[in-house]
């Protein structure tokens, strides 16, 4: 049932019947505590220190549990506080617990919890096949939303329901500062890569109904000059004038981008910059065929896979780029970053047709982001100091605390290398911590 966690933590339970620390007060409406799997008695105050240091679970299941546990907590909160700023808490504890910090999940969420708000009420119009045009983007129907898709994916393959929205919701993708699709990428990756509880389809669908409620895409954009690289384009982009304000009032200003990544391989206009005529991403010379003699499934499968080597490109370079501009704006440019690794990870379960059109709008939220948030002037590169170790350099991210930074730090340790290292501990100097 709908929000039965809800009913459940008023009554200072959990599902099972265990108690969940003191019983909540049936007439506080706000700010609850998230409850823990401890007594308030029990529970550790003191300042979070990363656990031993565990080997990464990337690509693999977790199996202690501890993720289930955490995302039944933070399911009791609604997918905002404060009016519009966003609950990290699930995008931050699925990364803990895949980069080896299981063990400071529960202690971290003991911390993050009072900031959090109850799941609003819902209208008392659900949401259906028929009226979710006229619901789509409003925020006051956040409930009804995560309603609709708990009910979908209670009724349907979760691979389903997101290939019917993803196209829905993609002219949307950078609403919510585009911590809507982050959050759908972390769950999407959980999906794939392990079992498919029942805590974890509801993440799924709690993410899909925050995008839904908060979808606005960005204004009509002309195209400038072509970019041959996303690290060129991601310069090139116009900064707004008026770099103030709310992120709905900076993505207002926005007018142009560059022309980037162009027509893509397979879309019968030329390839990638930089890439070789008539040659998949990452082939060699001698194993392609000329456009001009594929079929048409070969033709979507090369504009796929163009796509997905450019949106890795574009992860990259938005990544490496925090290094040298994060003092712009060290929270908000890291979203630069995290969003358009949030639809690489969610490729593989999308159909190849998706992944151009997810690589266009991963583009657009980049560079919305860069032109709100970006400074006109670039810092020297960082020396390449500190944390080497990719396990090492998330263990400090984790000790950190800060939702933005944890984060952050996830996608560095996917680019993998050393400009993306020096990045996230840029993020880590510059961002303040929350312990």
């Amino acid at each position: 049932m709908a929000f039965g966690l809800l009913r459940w933590f008023r009554r200072g339970k959990s599902r099972s019947g265990q108690a969940l620390g003191p019983s909540a007060d049936p007439a506080r409406n706000r700010r609850p505590v998230v409850p823990g799997p401890r007594s308030e008695a029990d529970r550790d105050r003191s300042p979070i220190r990363c656990g031993p240091r565990l080997p990464s679970v990337t690509g693999m299941d977790d199996t202690t549990g501890t993720l289930d546990e955490a995302l039944e907590r933070i399911h009791l909160s609604g997918p905002e506080r404060d009016g519009w700023l966003s609950n990290h808490a699930p995008m931050a504890v699925e990364a803990l617990v895949r980069h080896g910090q299981a063990s400071a999940v529960h202690r971290w969420l003991d911390r993050y919890g009072p900031k959090l708000e109850e799941m609003p009420d819902g209208t008392g119009s659900p949401v259906t096949a028929r009226n979710w045009h006229e619901a789509l983007g409003d925020p006051r129907r956040i409930a009804d939303w995560t309603e609709h898709f708990e009910r979908e994916t209670a009724g349907r393959p979760w691979r389903d329901v997101l290939v019917e929205w993803w196209p829905r919701l993609l002219p949307g993708i950078a609403a919510g500062a585009t911590h809507p699709v982050i959050r759908v990428g972390h769950s999407v990756r959980t999906l794939l890569t392990g079992e498919e509880t029942a805590p974890r389809v509801r993440e799924l669908a709690h993410a899909l109904g925050y995008w839904a409620a908060r979808h606005q895409p960005l204004p009509a954009l002309a195209l400038l000059d072509a970019a041959p690289s996303a690290a060129a384009a991601l310069d090139r982009v116009p900064l707004v004038p008026e770099q103030s304000g709310g992120i709905r009032d900076r993505f207002a200003q926005l007018t142009a981008f560059p022309d980037w990544p162009g027509p893509l391989p397979g879309e019968g206009q030329g390839p990638l910059p930089g890439q070789e005529p008539g040659l998949l991403p990452e082939q060699g010379q001698g194993q392609g065929q000329g456009q001009g003699s594929a079929s048409a499934p070969a033709r979507e499968t090369a504009s796929a896979e163009a796509a997905r080597y450019a949106l890795r490109e574009l992860v990259r370079a938005s990544t490496h780029r925090y290094a040298t501009h994060a003092h712009g704006s060290p929270i908000m440019l890291v979203h630069a970053a995290t969003a358009p690794n949030a639809v690489l990870r969610t490729l593989p379960a999308l159909p190849g047709e998706l992944w151009a059109p997810s690589l266009r709008a991963s583009w657009a939220a980049s560079a919305a982001v860069t032109a709100a948030y970006a400074p006109r002037d670039a810092a020297p590169t960082p020396a390449a100091t500190g944390a080497a170790d990719a396990s090492e350099l998330f263990a400090r991210a984790a000790a950190h605390g800060d939702d933005h930074t944890i984060k952050f730090a996830d996608t560095a340790l996917d680019v993998g290398d050393a400009l993306a290292f020096s990045a996230a501990r840029r993020a880590i100097e510059l961002n303040p911590p929350m312990f």
